[in-house]
């Protein structure tokens, strides 16, 4: 036995020596936790983001009537509704609000509300990126503001509720990120909220 070791297990019979020795391990231990903590946690972190995204977002389609469903899936929040609304601190906004703002955040998927064909898809005046689809009879809805790269969709498709077509962003005569959503029966712009309503999809 070496003298080290000798001097080591003398130690460790006396009450001191136990102390020192605990005392030893237990800085090991810790610097231990320390190091290897980060190298679990973050594969963790990796693994369970998909996780944490849809604790955050349960809703993946919008709830849905027959064949018309509401353009966001889930909670929103109401910005301005139809008819006179001025913006306080926008100039270019327009005083006569010809439809119906909600909004999630930027990034969040919208839907089209009903099925139909896509004859607008793309920069659209002051809409900025948007979308309209023709479902027939004089009715067409629009999906206003969108981000610039995030339509799922071209002029010709054919799509139906719950169908995303693009991401809520902030283009065009836009007063941040929102869905500007509107309803056009025989070319004329109709309040959003009792059309959706008498389909059983009543807005906020």
């Amino acid at each position: 036995m070496g003298a080290p070791v000798a001097v080591a297990a003398a130690l460790v019979r006396t009450r001191t020596g136990r102390r020192i020795a605990i005392g030893i391990l237990a800085a090991v231990a810790l610097a231990s936790g320390l190091v290897l903590a980060p190298l679990v946690a973050i594969p963790l972190a990796i693994a369970g983001a998909g996780t944490t995204a849809a604790i955050e977002n349960p809703a993946v389609a919008p709830v849905a009537n027959g064949d018309w469903g509401y353009p966001l899936a889930g909670d929103y929040t109401k910005g301005r509704g139809f008819g006179y609304n001025p913006v306080t601190g926008c100039s270019y906004c327009s005083i006569d609000h010809q439809g119906y703002d909600m909004a999630q955040g930027c990034g969040s998927t919208i839907h089209s509300a009903g099925p139909g064909r896509v004859i607008t898809a793309g920069s659209y005046q002051g809409y900025g990126n948007a979308v309209r689809v023709d479902h027939g009879g004089g009715l067409i809805t629009l999906y206003a503001h969108m981000q610039w790269d995030s339509l799922r969709v071209s002029v010709g498709d054919l799509v139906h509720a719950g169908s995303p077509i693009g991401a809520e962003g902030n283009t065009g005569r836009s007063f941040g990120c929102h869905l500007h959503f509107e309803v056009h029966r025989d070319g004329r712009a109709i309040d959003p909220q009792p059309f959706m309503a008498a389909l059983g999809l009543p807005l906020k």
